[in-house]
Parts: C-alpha cells; sequence; structure tokens
C-alpha cells in the first residue's frame, strides 16, 4: 500500500498538462489503469484474440475458458452465489436498462409504485421514468438531509402494499456518502420488496458481498475499478434472472430459432439469455486483470488509505473560507463536491486545468440533487490508490491563487 509504488504502475499519471505533471482528481467518473491490465489486455490481442463460445479449435477454447474464469472471479469477488448469476454488459448503465426492461416490464403494473432516491445518478432515474410513462406506474422519491444522509424512518411513509421496488445508490457519485443499505435492504425486505443497487462508486472503495446486503440486483462498470471501458456487470439472483425474458436478442442468446408459426424461439438460460452478440472479450479479461491487481492489496489497508486521504483533503479545503462544501457527512469517502462562492463551477476546472489538475464540473448526471442544493453545477475531486497528499497541497494552492485571480479582477 505505498502509494508511490502504486503511481509507478500508472503511466499516464507521467503526462504534463501546460507544462505541470497531471493531478488526476476525476476517479469518480473514471479510474486510470495499471500497467497489468493495459499489457493483459494488449497481450490478448496479440497473441490470444478469437471469438468465445462457438468454437472449437484451440484459440476460441482458450478465449471462452479465460471469459468464463473472469465471470466465476467476479462471482467469488461480490460473494454471488453462482457465477451464473453474473451478467457482462457495456457498462452499468445497461444492466439498470436491463432489469427495466426486462423484470420492470414484465412485473410492474400501472397501480405498482418503485422507490427511487434524490441522489440517483441519472441512469437510474430515466429508465424507470421511460418505463412509466409506458405501464403508469408511480414513482416515490427517498429525500435526504442537508447532510447528504438519510432519515430513515421516511422510508416507512414511502412504502405501502403495492411498492415493488427500491431502486438505490451505494455510495452517490456527488456526496460520497456511504449509504446505510443494509438497515434500508431490511426494511424492504419486510414489504417483499426487489432491490436493485448501483454500486459503481462503491466497488472501487468499499468489500462488496451481495449476499450479506440481500439485494436482488447490483450493477456497477469496469472502469470505475480500474479496468477497461466498454465492461459491465450486472449481478441478479438466480430465481429472479431464471424467469426473466430477454431484452436484447440476437446471436450467442438463443437456444433455438424457428420460422415455422408451429414452434417458438427459445433462449439459453442465465447470464447467457441477457448476452446478445460479441461481447467485449478483451475488456472483460482486462476486468480480470483489474480485479487481480486490485485484491493483490489488503482491502482493509485501502479503505485505511482512502480515508486518510479524504479526512486530509476536507480538513484542507474547509480551511477555504470562499468554497462552499456539500460533502459534509461523517459517512463520505472518496469524493468530494464544492463550489467556489459566487463563481461557475466551469470557470474553476478550466482554471485548474491551466496547472495541470483535472476535476469534473457540472450537473454530474445528478440534476435533481444539484436543484435540491439550490445550483446548478458543482465542482467535484476524487481519490483512487494513486492519489496523494502533495496533490492535495498543490489543489489547495491553486484554489486559493484562483480565488486571488477572480477577485483582483
Amino acid at each position: 500500500m505505498n502509494p508511490l509504488i502504486i503511481r509507478k504502475q500508472f503511466p499516464i499519471l507521467e503526462n504534463k498538462v501546460h507544462g505541470k505533471r497531471l493531478i488526476y482528481f476525476d476517479n469518480a467518473a473514471s479510474t486510470q489503469k495499471p500497467l497489468s491490465v493495459i499489457n493483459t489486455e494488449m497481450d490478448f490481442y496479440k497473441y490470444e484474440y478469437s471469438s468465445v463460445h462457438r468454437g472449437v479449435y484451440s484459440l476460441s477454447t482458450s478465449a471462452t475458458n479465460r471469459l468464463e474464469n473472469v465471470r466465476i472471479q467476479i462471482g467469488k469477488f461480490i460473494n454471488a452465489s453462482s457465477e451464473k448469476e453474473i451478467v457482462f454488459l457495456k457498462n452499468a448503465t445497461e444492466g439498470i436498462n436491463l432489469v427495466s426492461n426486462s423484470w420492470g416490464c414484465d412485473k410492474l403494473r400501472s397501480t405498482d409504485n418503485i422507490i427511487i432516491t434524490i441522489m440517483e445518478h441519472h441512469s437510474n432515474i430515466v429508465p424507470w421514468q421511460l418505463l412509466s410513462l409506458k405501464i403508469g406506474f408511480e414513482i416515490r422519491v427517498l429525500n435526504i438531509e442537508p447532510s447528504g444522509e438519510f432519515n430513515i424512518d421516511q422510508i416507512y411513509y414511502l412504502i405501502d402494499k403495492n411498492t415493488k421496488l427500491l431502486a438505490i445508490t451505494e455510495i452517490s457519485n456527488v456526496l460520497g456518502v456511504i449509504n446505510p443499505l443494509k438497515e434500508i435492504i431490511f426494511i424492504a425486505k419486510k414489504y417483499n420488496i426487489t432491490i436493485l443497487v448501483d454500486g459503481s462508486q462503491a466497488i472501487l472503495h468499499k468489500k462488496v458481498d451481495v449476499q450479506d446486503l440481500n439485494c436482488d440486483f447490483y450493477v456497477f462498470s469496469a472502469h470505475k475499478i480500474y479496468g477497461p471501458s466498454g465492461v459491465g456487470v450486472l449481478y441478479g439472483k438466480y430465481e429472479l434472472l431464471i424467469n426473466m425474458p430477454p431484452w436484447q436478442v440476437g446471436g450467442g442468446m438463443i437456444k433455438t430459432v424457428y420460422l415455422s408459426n408451429t414452434k417458438k424461439t427459445t433462449w439459453l438460460s442465465p447470464p447467457h439469455r441477457f448476452e446478445a452478440g460479441t461481447l467485449n472479450i478483451s475488456g472483460i479479461i482486462g476486468l480480470g486483470a483489474a480485479l487481480k491487481w486490485f485484491q493483490s492489496m489488503d482491502i482493509n489497508l485501502i479503505n485505511k488509505y482512502e480515508r486518510q486521504i479524504y479526512n486530509y483533503a476536507i480538513n484542507k479545503l474547509s480551511e477555504l473560507s470562499f468554497l462552499k462544501i456539500y460533502s459534509i457527512s461523517k459517512r463520505s469517502i472518496g469524493i468530494i463536491s464544492f463550489n467556489f462562492i459566487k463563481k461557475h463551477a466551469y470557470d474553476i476546472g478550466i482554471l485548474l486545468n491551466n496547472y495541470g489538475i483535472a476535476i469534473r464540473t457540472g450537473h454530474h448526471c445528478a440534476m435533481p440533487l444539484m436543484e435540491y442544493y439550490g445550483v446548478s453545477s458543482m465542482c467535484r475531486i476524487s481519490f483512487a490508490l494513486y492519489n496523494v497528499q502533495e496533490e492535495i497541497d498543490k489543489l489547495i494552492f491553486y484554489l486559493s491563487h484562483i480565488n486571488h485571480l477572480l477577485n483582483k479582477y
């Protein structure tokens, strides 16, 4: 867990932007990739690439085995009961859309309601809105306190006998708040409510155990945990997946196809039922390498270091009187959102880029949360294992410098 040794495994961190060494603080959007991931994917393309599942020749058999071994690896990583509960997709967003268009279309009725939260990423809002327009069910919203935390008792006022789904993020991509999912899910399960968890931010910062959570669906993207882009994972309890119709159809997910009206086309069992077309084979193998790299370190040491970096940053930023900080919960980790008072977040992001510092600005695909705080955008910094205190010190220095410049003119 020596961050200086870790940094050497990420060649992009040697880049210079406007003559300054790159400081990358946009890890909530996407993490950088270690050499082991880059080399694994490159070597696969160089020496081992083939299509999977249907070839009988050696290259195809080998590629198929490697891909399916990653499925097993992911199942163990999040403690699924079987690798058959792991579906490969292109990102977490596609996973939510799959659940919405398969499970949702099949199970939800116009008299039903579902619960989402005000802090959800648009990817866990808009699919349900579109489905509601088709079916007519009600969408209810679990709100937050100004600290960014939930008042859990509020959920009792939202649940009734017609509540069928709770769709909730494990960690807010704006506030970094770790939501008390076990307590919330325990309440929801008393009413036999299906649970979908967006784990896009959590997968990087905490140990994920889907059986311990007792969620029904869990989604995350590979690029959030040092893996390639273009790969997502949907976990679903097998008893749900086996009864869900396919959403996207085509090659690779069918069992039999007939043109006759007397015979019906049939589907494979999960997870392959939900994997139409050729998968991102190299990306999946890259995800396997990313998880291997990540698991080479002690998760408790990872958590300790990330907590140390977060606390250092929040304490330093809190000393700047010209900032409004939104991530004030003691339950937050890895993400801090703030604004200059009476200055636009976009301008701050542009100015920081002049000093080689990459942050995210905008509404962060969380416009309802922006509306709650009465802003159109925020500056967001987010941390990974390669970030160090020296980078935070430089951020603080340049924020103060920018404030001086803006006040001067």
